[in-house]
């Protein structure tokens, strides 16, 4: 039996054990429609129970000691590692991903819960001063209960980046994964804990639909709420969030600029922009959507870009060497082509691709002419396509990048000493000088300003720690203080 034996997990969802679900959705392969698997759904009863189990289970969690969970963080990062290859083949049937897309993410998987393994040992608190005789502290304790909330274009990564930490930081988390891929986003990271060797009722997967989510966000027992997906839905369990007075991380959507100055190395660059807005179709919230391209480059660029474009292969990453590979489904495929074939009906131009290819498959595209009431340049695409448009000064790069609601990551390529003078006007969680849009690291601060998110939230000791513990005031005396009552 392998780690991901079908027969564990088929048709179950996993609360203190796994049990049979009460609903099954059927596992689908994007490039062929194929059934992969019949994976358990989660009811919202299923998770007032899973919500009860976690309260409980969490409180011996967090007594165990810190070597204790630092052992059992790595135990499993070495698990991705060693189970890769099985990982790697339900990544790139369920997500439709190519190979490097995901080894990517078993590599950064085993990254973050190496990462978080230190976090049990780290200082959990400060010594404060006080005006009075006493000592006074400042500790750190887990918050109680983590709802991890997760998409389907980065299944592991997304997930894992939440609920390492969080575990490893005393908590417990009721985990939902995208139905879509409930496999390589939920049953993967069950089955790593587990064989880590973590208690039982500390984890739970609770795949489901809207109802689900929301139950997970509502659960009296559940004090953070760890999000990544649309910036819509976002909004919507900010909103209940702040109603039950509990935090909300959220990480959201991006229409992310990369500004290429003048003189910018054209090959290099034409690379970049290529994996920025192709890599995993465009399906990523860091994606490149808008090229702001120096007018002295202009047609150059356009004619690199499109020459990569036209040359990239498309097809089923399962059983062919491709560069891209189907889009998730028929509603994201529609809302793709629409905003493309919306825009060229505005002016736009198709330089290279602009159809449908077959199945889910949509062909790697560039668009010039662009205005920025143009569909394509102000909403996120989430889909393989390239908008590209020409500036003449860097005040003009800086207001057409800055000219969006979201605010994720943004790349400059050029003139460092240009770009680093661009930079600092730039509205952005992040920005990559010399790199392209698509970047993050185990150890790295991840978070987007505006409608991109509520802020960092995500990765490196310092973020992780805030987010999942509390803060707790406590003072000591060597007898009992005299007081005038």
């Amino acid at each position: 039996m392998t780690l991901f034996d079908q027969s564990t997990w088929e048709n179950k969802i996993n609360i203190n054990g796994w049990r049979d679900a009460s609903t099954t959705a059927d596992a689908l392969e994007p490039a062929t429609g194929n059934k992969l698997a019949s994976v358990g759904m989660a009811s919202v009863d299923d998770v007032k129970e899973a919500a009860q189990v976690a309260a409980k289970a969490q409180k011996e969690w967090a007594t165990k000691k810190p070597e204790e969970r630092a052992a059992i963080l790595r135990k499993a990062g070495m698990l991705f590692e060693e189970h890769a290859p099985e990982i790697h083949e339900w990544i790139m049937k369920e997500s439709g991903a190519i190979q490097g897309k995901a080894g990517l993410e078993t590599h950064v998987a085993a990254n973050e819960c190496f990462d978080a393994s230190a976090l049990p040992h780290l200082p959990q608190g400060e010594v404060l001063a006080s005006d009075d005789d006493r000592w006074s502290f400042a500790r750190r304790r887990p918050v109680g209960v983590v709802s991890v909330i997760a998409p389907f274009n980065f299944p592991l990564i997304l997930s894992i980046r939440a609920v390492a930490p969080a575990l490893a930081l005393g908590n417990a988390v009721l985990l939902k994964p995208d139905p879509r891929t409930a496999v390589c986003g939920g049953v993967v990271l069950m089955r790593i804990f587990e064989e880590a060797g973590l208690p039982a009722g500390v984890l739970s997967l609770l795949p489901g639909g809207a109802d689900v989510g929301a139950a997970v966000v509502e659960a009296p027992e559940v004090s953070v709420i760890a999000f990544t997906g649309s910036t819509n839905a976002g909004r919507k369990i900010g909103e209940t969030a702040g109603r039950l007075l509990k935090r909300a991380h959220l990480e959201l959507g991006g229409n992310n600029a990369m500004i290429v100055l003048p003189g910018a190395d054209l090959a290099k660059a034409a690379s970049a922009a290529a994996f920025g807005s192709f890599m995993h179709q465009g399906q990523i919230c860091m994606s490149t959507g808008r090229h702001l391209v120096h007018e002295s480059i202009h047609d150059e660029y356009v004619a690199a870009l499109a020459e990569k474009a036209k040359h990239l292969p498309v097809g089923n990453p399962a059983t062919e060497q491709v560069a891209l590979g189907p889009i998730i489904d028929e509603n994201q495929l529609k809302k793709v082509d629409a905003l493309v074939q919306d825009s060229v009906l505005q002016g736009a131009t198709v330089t290279a691709g602009g159809a449908i290819k077959e199945g889910l498959f949509y062909q790697p595209t560039v668009l010039t002419d662009m205005k920025v009431e143009h569909p394509a340049w102000n909403q996120e695409i989430f889909g393989p396509v390239a908008p590209v448009m020409k500036f003449s000064t860097a005040e003009e790069a800086v207001e057409l990048a800055n000219n969006s609601d979201l605010g994720l990551s943004i790349s400059i390529l050029g003139d460092v000493g240009l770009a680093m003078q661009i930079a600092d006007q730039l509205d952005s969680g992040k920005v990559h000088i010399n790199e392209q849009t698509v970047m993050d690291e185990s150890q790295a601060p991840f978070g987007g300003v505006k409608n991109s998110g509520n802020g960092t939230r995500i990765g490196g000791a310092t973020a992780n720690i805030e987010s999942f513990t509390e803060i707790q005031w406590l003072t000591m005396r060597p007898e009992i203080a005299p007081y005038p009552f």
